[in-house]
């Protein structure tokens, strides 16, 4: 919370001027799909569900990407795992992302996604957590590029919607080359690619390395969306501008903070909204939530996002702590409530 913190009380960081429209804000094409804009809404496991994508493409993300499903869960039909297919109202352009190793389950996996009504399926070899990977599926698929090619390429033949494979640089720095295996996934039926310049066993740390990016982005003819440590607009264009990539995938910048995803696709600074708009923002986001899965599961769900959206923003620090700790979301919702009324009407009403 300290370095949210930290963060907010930065100056925002005005992109610098270009020459005619904002770069971000043109649209591009991945096969026959049109994106509106070039930023992307990371795929987030456990928080990427339809309101929260909807939200994302509200605040002006061109394209929304599910939180990871289960391959192996469509196929036994798993209840939860199936209603993590279903999409909502205001979500189109949306990719469904699913993980897994087998060919042929990938395959089911994205006639499902497609039958679902996703305008792309996009394959998760990223992950860089234990379980997942155990299972041969997340980043474990770099390990084995004739497999992880041969999951694109039954997919890619298994459905009409476009095929999308969100990599890293590998399973650990140097032990293979992203580009040529990105080069072998465009030839499988990719047709575009993510790729996060970090090595799996970096998870997070350090800083990504977008020479790693532009190589990627030479290697390949479809579009390439670039991710890690593009936090604002200033960042995003740096970043195309370093590698000619299509796009830039926004994930933890944008938590708590999806305004930041139309102030990229504008050219704008971070915005600084008032505290009374970002708790408007939260207790809409909690009440679609509670809507989708109940009011337990979303108040367990939550407690994750209030810190996220309010630390920062001048708020009683206590108040903030004891919101994730509140027993239902009726509670949290009148603490949300009292902290509105208690705030100074200029607070309240006007952006910062």
């Amino acid at each position: 919370m300290r370095a949210l913190v930290a963060a907010r009380a930065r100056e925002p960081v005005a992109p610098p001027r270009t020459d005619g429209p904002w770069p971000l804000a043109q649209p591009f094409r991945v096969g026959a799909l049109i994106i509106p804009n070039r930023v992307v809404q990371a795929p987030l496991a456990g928080i990427g569900n339809r309101v929260f994508r909807a939200q994302s493409r509200r605040h002006g993300a061109g394209l929304v990407v599910s939180e990871m499903v289960a391959a192996h869960g469509i196929r036994h039909g798993n209840r939860r795992t199936r209603d993590m297919l279903e999409l909502g109202r205001g979500e189109s352009p949306v990719a469904i992302q699913v993980f897994g190793g087998d060919p042929d389950v990938m395959a089911e996996a994205a006639r499902a996604v497609e039958d679902a009504g996703a305008d792309m399926v996009d394959i998760n070899m990223g992950c860089p957590v234990p379980k997942i990977m155990k299972t041969g599926a997340g980043a474990a698929l770099l390990a084995d590029p004739a497999k992880g090619e041969a999951v694109v390429r039954a997919m890619a033949e298994a459905v009409r919607i476009p095929v999308s494979v969100k990599m890293r640089r590998g399973l650990r720095p140097g032990d293979m080359d992203p580009a040529e295996v990105a080069r072998r996934f465009e030839g499988a039926g990719a047709a575009l690619i993510t790729i996060h310049p970090r090595a799996a066993a970096e998870e997070y740390a350090g800083t990504a390395d977008h020479s790693i990016s532009a190589r990627v982005v030479e290697a390949v003819d479809v579009p390439v969306v670039i991710s890690g440590d593009i936090t604002d607009a200033a960042d995003a264009l740096d970043v195309l501008g370093m590698t000619g990539a299509a796009a830039v995938m926004i994930g933890r910048a944008a938590l708590g903070n999806p305004w930041a995803l139309g102030a990229i696709a504008r050219g704008e600074p971070d915005p600084r909204p008032a505290a009374g708009e970002v708790i408007g923002e939260l207790e809409h986001f909690a009440r679609d939530t509670a809507d989708l899965m109940g009011e337990d599961r979303a108040c367990h769900y939550l407690r994750k996002f209030h810190s996220w959206y309010l630390a920062g923003r001048g708020l009683p620090e206590h108040e903030v702590q004891a919101l994730m700790e509140d027993a239902t979301l009726d509670a949290a919702l009148a603490r949300l409530d009292a902290l509105r009324a208690a705030l100074p009407a200029t607070a309240g009403d006007a952006a910062a």
